[in-house]
């Protein structure tokens, strides 16, 4: 049994976010019979009303269940970590089970690395702003000092890293001593470096990429030029959790749009970009309101 725990710092809820006396947890295990009849119990015991349940099963017999739970304790946040031990002690350590519990209303602290484009980064900030995103932002760092600017008239603290081949590993380990203990979630906004596998071992926290969705046709410089040339007729965006296996991290949430052979590149780079600003903001909303379960290579999206 391995509890997964999370110590978020307490913050302002989002304007439509869940209330302050609101849990949440998240668990998998083996399937088998009684599992939702355990925890539905154990949180009956603890006076606690459930008022959103999810669940999902890879298969009956010998499959791997997933589980996505909200509920209403009064109280909660002095009662957290109790009701955590108690968890695991009556239902995740009989079950084998791994397990989230976490007050929902607390915001999950983000870390956006960048590099030059500025898309994905300003939509985020401005989402975060509005309180449209469950995230506080607690830094944002980049290899170019371009959007020093832009990220300061958000009040966020931006730091400037350069990365070269030479100094790609004291780069790595700046950018890890600034994230030591102070995240819960990494955002690549377009950061156009590959993190080693050494960052990926020690950061601690999930990373989540963007890109475009030619890959792997159109690898490399200059995919919009290339996909012209061939004519596609769709273009789109892939978020996925960053992996050793580059680009092939689980995927949390994908996008396409129509274009034609009228379109011309800077449109195809302007619909691109439009993608991907939406399609990474859901997947920052949905992995911290805890709505992905990851199963192997799959994620799992309630």
């Amino acid at each position: 049994m391995t509890v997964l725990t999370e110590q978020l710092a307490p913050a302002a809820a989002s304007d439509n976010g869940p209330g302050p006396d609101t849990g949440r947890l998240v668990m998998s295990c083996v399937d088998g019979p009684g599992i939702i009849a355990r925890v539905t119990a154990f949180l009956h015991r603890r006076g606690a009303n459930i008022v959103q349940s999810d669940q999902y099963s890879t298969g009956p017999t010998g499959g791997r269940f997933f589980l996505r739970t909200e509920f209403h304790l009064p109280g909660l946040r002095g009662e957290l970590a109790r009701l955590e031990r108690g968890f695991a002690a009556e239902v995740a350590g009989r079950l084998g089970a791994q397990f989230r519990l976490r007050d929902a209303s607390v915001p999950a602290r983000v870390a956006i690395f960048v590099s030059r484009y500025d898309h994905c980064l300003l939509d985020l900030l401005w989402r975060a702003r509005r309180r449209e995103l469950p995230i506080e932002t607690v830094l944002v760092t980049s290899n170019h000092p371009d959007l020093r600017a832009d990220v300061a008239a958000f009040g966020v603290p931006f730091e400037h890293i350069p990365v070269t081949k030479e100094t790609k590993p004291q780069a790595e380990q700046q950018q890890l001593a600034l994230l030591r203990d102070t995240v819960d979630l990494v955002v690549l906004a377009r950061y156009m470096q590959i993190l080693s596998p050494g960052f990926l071992d020690q950061v601690g926290v999930p990373v989540i990429n963007i890109h475009h969705s030619f890959l792997p046709a159109f690898a490399g410089a200059g995919p919009y030029e290339r996909a012209r040339e061939r004519g596609v007729k769709l273009i789109g965006a892939t978020a996925h959790y960053a992996t050793e296996d580059l680009d092939e991290g689980p995927i949390i949430e994908q996008d396409v749009v129509r274009v034609s052979h009228r379109d011309s590149v800077a449109e195809l780079r302007r619909r691109g970009a439009d993608i991907e600003r939406t399609v990474l903001a859901r997947a920052v909303d949905w992995h911290c309101q805890d709505r992905v379960l990851v199963n192997g290579r799959t994620a799992i999206v309630f």
